[in-house]
């Protein structure tokens, strides 16, 4: 049977405007906020408490990721997407208004109510209009979204957060405010551009019970990862946190079980041995991923002594590694029709990247450190976008919001542990690692005498650290990492051990990193191949629409046929006095129906 006609490549670009727009909001906060966050908790008098602004944005991103994916299978795509446009414009401008570290966070919460739908659902109306084999090509403009975001997004905060007030208004508040034009044009855009088949109303309850749980279960965990390092990750706190989050997982699997396709993430999916597969990598991807790409930022910037802006244009090679996978791949696998072998790729050097990025030390240059991580966007850029390419395959286009949503959910979830378990290896190294580099510098005629120059200089910084090494403060040195800004404002003799340690802990991490991308590695070989659809989500519908009316009007024809040999030309009524009404095929009484 003929499938019923797709999107032109051109309303297909349309679409993809509204789509993209809406992804840059998320992507470009993101990177805008980590650059701008200290000089915010400073005016703010909340230092201390700069880490809620970001746990309070990622909770609730992770739990309103399964909801939208949910909501959208079951009522359409269009509304929720531009509804988490909306609420994430209505977030960033009470951002703009905070007064306080605790407003910020609490507004951060709202805006990332709306980041959770942001992306997933993008990815999700891409999968609707395009299928798997094209997908592919298209997929890595998203890519060059994030890619983009991620060098103008450290450059655009630091400026913003540079300046005391633009147009009357404090510099860091337009970190957020930049978003409400930015927004504004999205919801215009998708509101004008996005024209989607209406779904038939679901008459599945929504699975309110399915949220209340996991919410339970995660926000315990997701903050004992964030503030895990400084409670301490056996304190009684994080403790109370691991219980409440084990105990609200396995309720949450239950409530899930009992609903069945109901459910938030309904249960049934992990029987494809391919999803289920697939979720365990994109786990394992998010962790190796987000930590050690959130490890570069801090070499660049504390050994290598590059300002967060200046940081975030030595990551373009990444970026451009990542985005040429990402569109090699997609034109390949568009043609073929295979995505297995680029899974190997990605994940091979992926591997690769992190290992080499393990040798790094305080003196390395800078163009081998660009070589080193553009081999690892070039691993990421030919493995994130056939995983996520292959988890939608993986189900029926009936589930397409719900699969996408939990392999971004799970990749997130991996994401915000790597980051917390790689920052904690890389804090418990430093200290030890420092302090046998004084040790070891204490023995070195230049760094003496740079000791009993510092103590007679000019300079704070140089003076309070050389006093406290005379006095044998051992506090001393702790003191420079509580900001390890100071370590650029040292004289570069006594900051070498400084320099030198850190480098050898983040070593030690990235060897870290490379066997959990080791571990994606080996699940990758063992991971099964579907050869990809060539209808997207709305044209598959379409078909099995059709193939349905298809079959119901033979069946049809062949009981008016068998009714009239039986009845020696007139059709003959059911046992129940009723004819067959010839557009549904059942009773035309109504008995039959539901």
């Amino acid at each position: 049977m003929e499938a019923p006609p797709a999107f032109t490549h051109r309303q297909i670009l349309v679409i993809l405007s509204g789509l993209m727009l809406g992804m840059l909001l998320a992507a470009l906060d993101q990177t805008i906020v980590s650059t701008a966050i200290r000089t915010i908790a400073d005016d703010l008098n909340g230092y201390s408490l700069q880490a809620w602004a970001t746990t309070a944005y990622l909770i609730t991103a992770t739990l309103a990721t399964p909801l939208y994916g949910k909501l959208s299978d079951m009522f359409g795509r269009k509304q929720f997407f531009m509804l988490a446009i909306a609420i994430f414009i209505v977030g960033s401008l009470l951002c703009t208004l905070a007064q306080s570290m605790y407003q910020l966070a609490a507004f951060r919460a709202v805006q990332g109510i709306g980041a959770g739908g942001l992306m997933s659902l993008a990815l999700t109306i891409l999968g609707d209009i395009v299928g798997p084999r094209e997908r592919a090509k298209y997929q890595g403009y998203f890519l060059a979204v994030f890619g983009t975001s991620s060098v103008i997004g450290p450059v655009l905060g630091g400026v913003l957060a540079g300046q005391d007030t633009i147009l009357g208004v404090s510099g860091w508040r337009w970190v957020f405010l930049v978003n409400v034009p930015v927004g504004l044009i999205a919801l215009a855009v998708v509101y004008r551009v996005l024209k989607l088949p209406k779904r038939p109303h679901s008459t599945d309850r929504v699975d309110w019970w399915g949220v209340l749980v996991l919410a339970i279960g995660m926000v315990p965990l997701l903050i004992v990862a964030e503030q895990g390092r400084e409670w301490g990750w056996g304190s009684g706190r994080s403790v109370t946190c691991y219980v409440i989050g084990v105990v609200g997982i396995i309720g949450f699997v239950l409530v899930e079980k009992r609903l069945r396709d109901a459910a938030l993430i309904p249960l049934r999916m992990f029987t494809n041995t391919t999803f289920a597969l697939g979720v365990v990598i994109s786990f394992v991807v998010g962790a190796a991923m987000f930590g050690g790409i959130s490890l570069l930022p801090q070499y660049l910037q504390v050994v290598r002594g590059a300002s967060p802006t200046l940081a975030g244009l030595q990551m373009l090679p990444m970026v451009l590694g990542l985005m040429t996978g990402s569109v090699v791949s997609g034109q390949l696998i568009a043609r073929t029709g295979r995505y297995r072998a680029f899974t190997l790729i990605g994940a091979t050097m992926l591997t690769f990247g992190l290992f080499l990025l393990h040798y790094l030390n305080a003196d390395s240059p800078l163009w081998l450190v660009m070589i080193f991580m553009a081999c690892t966007g070039f691993g990421l850029g030919n493995l994130m976008q056939p995983l996520t390419l292959a988890l939608q395959n993986a189900l029926p286009p009936k589930d397409m919001g719900v699969s996408t949503a939990a392999a971004t959910f799970f990749r997130q979830i991996g994401g915000t542990l790597g980051v917390a378990v790689f920052l904690s290896i890389l804090f418990a190294q430093l200290s030890p690692n420092i302090s046998d580099e004084m040790r070891s510098a204490a023995a070195d005629p230049q760094f003496q005498h740079a000791v009993v120059e510092g103590a007679n200089s000019t300079n704070p910084v140089d003076a309070a650290l050389s006093k406290g090494l005379l006095a044998q403060d051992t506090s001393a040195a702790g003191k420079v990492l509580q900001d390890s800004s100071i370590i650029q404002q040292l004289n570069p003799e006594l900051a070498r051990p400084f320099k030198v340690g850190f480098a050898e802990s983040m070593s030690t991490v990235f060897l870290s990193v490379t066997g959990v991308a080791l571990l994606a590695l080996i699940l990758v070989v063992f991971w099964k191949e579907v050869p990809l659809r060539t209808m997207g989500g709305i044209q598959a519908a379409r078909a099995e629409a059709a193939e349905k009316d298809s079959v119901n009007d033979v069946e049809v024809r062949v009981m008016d046929q068998a009714g009239l040999v039986l009845g020696g030309g007139e059709a003959v009524s059911p046992p129940n006095g009723g004819g067959l009404d010839r557009a549904t095929g059942r009773p035309a009484d109504g008995s039959g129906t539901t």
